[in-house]
């Protein structure tokens, strides 16, 4: 029996998930469910990063009925300290994999953002680029060398942080055998 739990937010009681022979079990904000494996008719696995944790990841099951359940990779645990639970989300989602290759299952897996998304997000970064090459090119071409150096300097962490977000969150499909590591901890 494999079990996880994570606080998604400060305030409130744990999500608690656990993985028994009937299916996906769930207890969280008073309620609990049992969702059998055949239920489960789609996992999209996604690299969520938020400001205190930049190792966040994001598993979303979704059942028959078209209901939905968020597994987060991080747990609150003070007001400022978001921790990472790596391991054990590794071991849940792995097994949770598992599981459903056991039993049969024909569960859409998917990766990353959705394709409206990424489309939408590699939009607003063309804009963003189109709109920092001429700021730098205006730089340049007036002398002002320390805005030039400023301006490639935040490019290149801008494409540090937003590329890997976009690398890990290409839209694609996987299947049990082949879960993608760049979306586990």
């Amino acid at each position: 029996m494999i079990r996880y739990a994570y606080k998604a937010s400060l305030i409130g009681a744990a999500q608690q998930f656990e993985l028994t022979e009937e299916g996906l079990s769930w207890r969280f904000a008073g309620r609990t469910g049992l969702w059998p494996y055949a239920d489960i008719t789609a996992i999209r696995l996604s690299y969520r990063p938020v400001s205190m944790q930049a190792k966040r990841f994001r598993a979303d099951v979704t059942n028959r009925d078209g209901r939905r359940l968020s597994i987060i990779s991080t747990s609150w645990q003070t007001a400022a300290l978001m921790a990472p639970q790596s391991e054990a989300y590794r071991a849940f989602v792995v097994g949770l994999h598992a599981r459903l290759a056991a039993s049969g299952s024909t569960a859409r897996l998917t990766a990353g953002l959705g394709r409206f998304a990424y489309g939408a997000a590699l939009a607003a970064i063309a804009l963003f680029a189109l709109a920092m090459v001429g700021l730098l090119l205006r730089a340049l071409l007036i002398g002002e060398w320390p805005g030039a150096l400023f301006l490639v300097g935040f490019a290149a962490m801008f494409a540090w942080y937003v590329g890997g977000f976009l690398t890990r969150n290409l839209p694609r499909s996987y299947t049990f055998a082949d879960i993608p590591p760049a979306l586990l901890p």
